[in-house]
């Protein structure tokens, strides 16, 4: 039996599944099994699948059921040791598997082992800096403050751990990859590898792109993990709450300027300052204020442009450093 099984879902993944796969046979460490889940492609995605003369990949279609559905039957076929997921437009740097398994070979008490994170934009080149965060042992408080994990193509994970869990939950539509990564640090340790091993690729099409939809997942996320946490962290509740709506106001202005997402943006500024109050004393608020003003009223185009030129308001990857989920 290989050590690890590499999980992919895909669906309609054509013009990105090629180099997912080529990242992942460039692995240094060789002994593993990818499990391609075929979640019902109707483009060309099998054909490009099958054309992958290595016996290590394994293919199973089944009709679409979207990327949780996917995940646990890719868990219900995986054969290794330890288990690690893999979205089908994200890459992974050639020692990802390698730094990874010998975190956990090192400490037996961990479950789950992560790696830094760079987020990539849909033509593959470098977007923005991930949030670098190593936190390790019990990671539980720290992971409800801030999904520091910050993607499901992150972790390495014990497979007998991850059973232990349950599967991830197929009715949450975003968020049920940090509802599986709280329920494991509520009962194993965690271990970070310090590297850039994680290239997420950021794009107008992925489910991060339905923001309304994220907020109402993260809140049920937020409460389930919330009502079996221990009565000492508690009175986080709030300042979860409001980070991950800072994170959500990222969200909802990245990419082209859009006067739909720009009114999501500013619900999610008013639930985040509601959760946390000392925000209206910080020069961030009206940053994002005033730029969430030029979203909304101007046009797209017209946005985009004076954004541009006021780089102290429209650099959105300066804000996302000042409002990013952690404190």
């Amino acid at each position: 039996m290989p050590q690890i099984s590499v999980i992919l879902p895909v669906y309609n993944g054509e013009k990105t599944i090629r180099e997912t796969i080529e990242s992942i046979l460039k692995q240094t460490f060789s002994d593993f099994e990818l499990i391609v889940i075929n979640d019902g492609s109707k483009d060309s995605t099998l054909e490009i699948v099958k054309s992958f003369p290595d016996s290590r990949i394994k293919v199973f279609s089944y009709p679409n059921a979207g990327q949780p559905a996917s995940r646990n039957r890719g868990i219900s076929r995986a054969e290794g040791e330890y288990i690690s997921f893999i979205d089908a437009d994200d890459l992974w740097t050639p020692d990802k598997l390698e730094a990874q398994f010998k975190a956990l070979q090192n400490n037996p008490q961990a479950a789950v082992a992560y790696s830094w994170s760079n987020m990539i934009d849909e033509s593959g080149k470098f977007l923005r800096e991930g949030a670098y965060l190593s936190y390790e042992g019990d990671v539980l408080t720290e992971l409800l403050l801030s999904n520091f994990l910050e993607n499901g193509s992150n972790p390495l994970i014990r497979a007998a751990a991850l059973r232990e869990v349950g599967n991830f939950d197929e009715s949450l539509s975003n968020a049920h990859d940090w509802d599986m990564w709280l329920r494991l640090a509520a009962r194993y340790h965690f271990v970070a590898v310090s590297s850039i091993q994680i290239l997420y690729r950021v794009s107008s099409t992925s489910m991060s792109s339905n923001v309304l939809g994220m907020q109402k997942s993260s809140l049920r996320v937020i409460e389930r993990a919330y009502a079996q946490a221990p009565e000492s962290i508690q009175h986080f509740k709030r300042i979860t709450i409001a980070n991950s709506h800072k994170y959500l106001i990222f969200k909802a202005l990245e990419g082209v300027p859009n006067p739909k997402k720009g009114l999501a943006a500013a619900w999610f500024l008013w639930y985040a300052v509601r959760n946390d109050p000392v925000l209206l004393r910080r020069r961030i608020f009206w940053k994002v204020l005033f730029h969430i003003g030029l979203v909304v009223s101007l046009p797209p185009q017209m946005a985009k442009n004076v954004l541009s030129k006021m780089q102290r308001f429209g650099n959105l990857n300066t804000l996302f450093t000042s409002i990013q989920t952690h404190p």
